[in-house]
This record gives structure tokens, C-alpha cells and sequence, in this order.
């Protein structure tokens, strides 16, 4: 069984149909250990509550989704004890304390960190934590 950091680039496209979303649904179908700060919840509740703004969902339908990401098997852990971490890594990384978050999971449970977001991949691949980072469609 593999292991791996999702942000909430990949967790939105689990839901929503979008580029990449059949890359980021293997990660659901296959034997992997899926870990997150508990930021994504917030993060993905706050996709939801904008398609509603802009009636591209209705709030039931963004209800259901959000129920269905809660009943996943996600490895959710506390922003509270990352936050040191993730602080540091923002610093090193010109990176926002939002991405850094997820970066402070991977470094601390030792797997890498999966991402759709092309800035954050492109920064981290620049870095110290190249190793760190996967690409949504690089995921096997």
C-alpha cells in the first residue's frame, strides 16, 4: 500500500468533472493511504460554496458532495501541530502557509505530496523538496 499527500486540487476534481479528474479518481481507486490537512475541508467547502454563488450547483447538490468527501477514508491531520512546519516552509518556499500546510504532512509522514496545481508543482520542483512532488497524472 502507497501512501500520499492530496491537496485540494486533486480532492475537488474526485467531485467535479474537470481536467485531470480521471487521474486524481485512481488515487481513490487504488490500494494508496490518503492523507490531508484538515485545510482541505475548508478549501473544498469553499470550491462548493462558489459554484453555488455562481449557480453553476445548487447547495444540495454542494451539501452531497461535501458529505461525500467526510465519508472518504482520508488520514486528516490537525493544522495546529503543522503549523510550526508549515510556517518554515513557507518561508523557504515563497509559498503560501495554505500550500505549506500539505508540504509539512508530507515531509512529516514521509510520503510525497500530489497536486493539480501547476504553480505550487512547478515551485516545489524548483526546491530543496523536488522529490517530494507528484504530479496528478504521474501517479501510477
Amino acid at each position: 500500500m502507497s501512501r500520499f499527500v492530496v491537496d485540494a486540487s486533486v480532492a475537488v476534481k474526485w467531485f467535479l468533472p474537470e481536467v485531470h479528474s480521471d487521474a486524481a479518481l485512481r488515487l481513490l481507486g487504488g490500494d494508496h493511504d490518503l492523507l490531508v490537512p484538515d485545510l482541505l475541508l475548508a478549501e473544498v467547502g469553499n470550491v462548493l460554496w462558489k459554484r453555488v454563488r455562481r449557480r453553476e450547483a445548487t447547495r444540495e447538490e454542494a451539501g452531497a458532495t461535501l458529505e461525500a468527501l467526510l465519508s472518504l477514508p482520508l488520514q486528516v491531520h490537525s493544522s495546529r501541530t503543522l503549523m510550526p512546519l508549515a510556517l518554515d516552509i513557507a518561508h523557504h518556499t515563497q509559498r503560501s502557509v495554505y500550500d505549506s500546510l500539505y508540504v509539512a504532512v508530507c515531509l512529516l509522514r514521509e510520503c510525497p505530496i500530489v497536486t493539480a496545481d501547476r504553480r505550487l508543482h512547478d515551485a516545489l520542483k524548483k526546491s530543496l523538496l523536488a522529490r517530494h512532488v507528484l504530479w496528478v497524472e504521474d501517479v501510477e
